[in-house]
């Protein structure tokens, strides 16, 4: 018997090592974490001769990986928390659900960190409590090895995907820096002055001038719902269709129809842009605009401030515009028009009062508006001391054209 059993615990070595060989073997060859469970499986149920078994894996939540020889699927079962609580082997007693048909747990750390929980039952040689022993030191082990080994996979698949999104977040930043003009006209005559702030790497805002003639420009200013890669890569398609028709036409009433249609074409009604864009006329001075959905910007003349909100609805929301209503101001020779987005007057101080417009209005009643540069400057510092420790939740960009004598 004393042979019998010596000759017993050697082929159980020998299984064993030959389990080991095999999942180390499986590791080395970078297979895929679903060939990694089966082989696992595999090498439970053929080398070392386990029953029953129920492998639970945490991968943001808690689901069954491995299970077999149980009366009912643990893949359909919930892990208890009870079970999550173990430090080391323990021995199951008295349950009257499926995880009483088990023996051990075995609960698997990486670190402080429980990454799964391993259900026994059935070992070969239970008889021989040294040989139990041992056996079930050896499935630890195993699992050990072979959930790490897994876990690693997780992470080296998390760290390529979050290169990826570096990688597309730095493309998108690149071709978001491209809609922005290249140079804004700053001389006698006329003065534009623009600051962007991102929220994020990637927001979704957008302003422009562009000259159509040596007597009209455009100015606009737009903002995309959402945020990211897909509102930039959205605000680019605007871009591209809106100097597209303004060289085919400066009427902004067709320029307005053409856009919602495209963004509702592009967008499928799940996103929507918020427009302002006004032309102006140095030799007729003549203002046009039209403000679809945006913030009100602030037109300053002769001392008086006067909100331009005169337009249509949000771009991409319906087909056609319900209505479109352009503003026209004559005899404007000397004037300044502050554009701005949403993510600046709804910034929030920690009493969750927003900034809101009358604090700018209240600015440019009070403030010299010489510097361009200055007014953007102030205006920012206002906020930031306004908002005190609560965080930026929006982009926030400002558009001032200034036009003098």
């Amino acid at each position: 018997m004393e042979t019998l059993s010596i000759q017993n615990k050697y082929k159980l070595k020998e299984l064993e090592l030959n389990a080991l060989l095999e999942i180390t073997q499986s590791i080395n060859n970078n297979l895929p974490e679903a060939s990694l469970y089966k082989i696992y499986e595999f090498t439970l149920r053929g080398n070392l001769n386990v029953k029953r078994m129920a492998l639970f894996v945490f991968d943001k939540d808690w689901s069954c990986k491995v299970n077999f020889g149980t009366s009912t699927n643990c893949f359909e079962q919930t892990l208890h928390d009870e079970f999550l609580v173990n430090k080391s082997l323990t021995e199951i007693n008295n349950r009257n659900d499926v995880f009483g048909e088990f023996d051990f747990l075995i609960p698997i750390y990486h670190k402080s960190a429980l990454l799964a929980v391993v259900f026994i039952g059935g070992i070969q040689g239970a008889e021989d409590q040294e040989v139990k022993k041992s056996s079930v030191r050896f499935i630890q082990a195993l699992s050990n090895i072979i959930i790490v080994a897994i876990e690693n996979k997780k992470l080296a698949r998390q760290q390529l995907e979050q290169e990826a999104l570096r990688k597309e977040l730095e493309i998108a930043s690149d071709v978001q820096q491209f809609l922005f003009p290249d140079k804004l006209p700053y001389g006698p005559g006329l003065k534009i002055e623009a600051s962007y702030l991102p929220h994020d790497r990637v927001g979704g805002d957008y302003y422009d001038y562009i000259p159509i003639n040596e007597n009209q420009f455009l100015i606009c200013i737009a903002d995309v719902s959402g945020k990211g890669i897909p509102a930039a890569l959205m605000m680019s398609n605007f871009q591209a269709s809106l100097r597209t028709l303004i060289r085919q036409t400066p009427n902004l009433v067709e320029i307005v129809n053409e856009l919602n249609y495209q963004v509702l074409e592009n967008a499928k009604g799940e996103k929507f842009i918020t427009f302002f864009a006004a032309i102006y006329d140095h030799k007729l001075k003549t203002l046009v605009y039209i403000n679809s959905g945006h913030n009100p910007p602030l037109l300053l003349t002769n001392g008086t401030i006067t909100a331009l909100d005169e337009g249509s609805t949000v771009l991409g929301a319906v087909h056609p515009l319900p209505f479109v209503n352009e503003g026209f101001i004559t005899d404007l020779d000397e004037f300044l028009l502050f554009c701005y987005t949403d993510g600046l007057t709804e910034t929030s101080n920690e009493q969750n009062e927003e900034f809101g417009s009358y604090r700018l209005e209240e600015y440019f009643k009070n403030n010299d508006t010489t510097d361009l540069k200055r007014v953007h400057q102030d205006i920012i510092i206002n906020l930031d001391g306004f908002k005190g420790d609560n965080g930026y939740h929006d982009d926030i960009t400002m558009l001032t054209t200034k036009v003098t004598l």
